[in-house]
C-alpha cells in the first residue's frame, strides 16, 4: 500500500518567494506532498527582472518555459531560452535567468535528488538587492534527513 497519496496544489496555496528574484513557488514538495525525489515549481518573471546566480550541490535542475522570453547563464555563457523549450542544468553548474521580453515570463522547475539538508541544496554566489517586502524562504523539506524512499508495490 502506498504510505502517500496524491495531491494537486493549487498556484493560489503557495507563497512567494522573492528572496532570489522574481516570483518563485513551490508546488509539490516533500513538506506539500511527501514527496522523496526533489520538488517542483513555477518561476513568475515580469519584464527586466531576473532569478539571481546560484547553484544546487546536490540537485540537477530541471527548467521548461511555458511563457515569455528568457536568456540562461550557464557557468558564464548566455544562452537563450524560449516557450516549449527545456533545460537540465547539471549539478554545481552555476545559472541565472533573466526576463529579456516584454511579457510575464513563467518556467517550471523540479530539482532532484533532495539534498540531505534543505540549507545545503541551494548556494547563492551573488548578492540580491535588499527589500522590505522579503520574507524567509517557504519551507520546501524538513532539516531532517531526507525521506525514506518506498518501494513501489508491483
Amino acid at each position: 500500500m502506498y504510505k502517500t497519496r496524491p495531491r494537486i496544489v493549487d498556484l493560489s496555496e503557495t507563497e512567494p518567494n522573492r528572496k532570489r528574484g522574481g516570483d518563485l513557488r513551490t508546488l509539490l514538495t516533500p513538506v506539500s506532498v511527501g514527496s522523496t525525489s526533489g520538488f517542483m515549481g513555477l518561476a513568475i518573471m515580469q519584464p527586466g527582472e531576473r532569478i539571481s546566480e546560484h547553484y544546487h550541490p546536490y540537485s540537477e535542475e530541471f527548467v521548461y518555459v511555458v511563457q515569455g522570453e528568457l536568456e540562461v547563464d550557464l557557468d558564464g555563457e548566455t544562452l537563450p531560452i524560449r516557450p516549449d523549450q527545456g533545460l537540465m542544468i547539471p549539478i554545481n553548474m552555476r545559472h541565472r535567468f533573466r526576463n529579456v521580453g516584454d511579457e510575464e515570463a513563467r518556467m517550471v522547475f523540479h530539482l532532484g535528488p533532495l539534498a540531505p539538508k534543505p540549507s545545503l541544496g541551494h548556494v547563492d554566489t551573488e548578492a540580491v538587492a535588499e527589500s522590505e517586502d522579503l520574507k524567509p524562504y517557504p519551507v520546501v523539506q524538513e532539516e531532517a534527513a531526507q525521506p525514506e524512499r518506498r518501494e513501489v508495490p508491483s
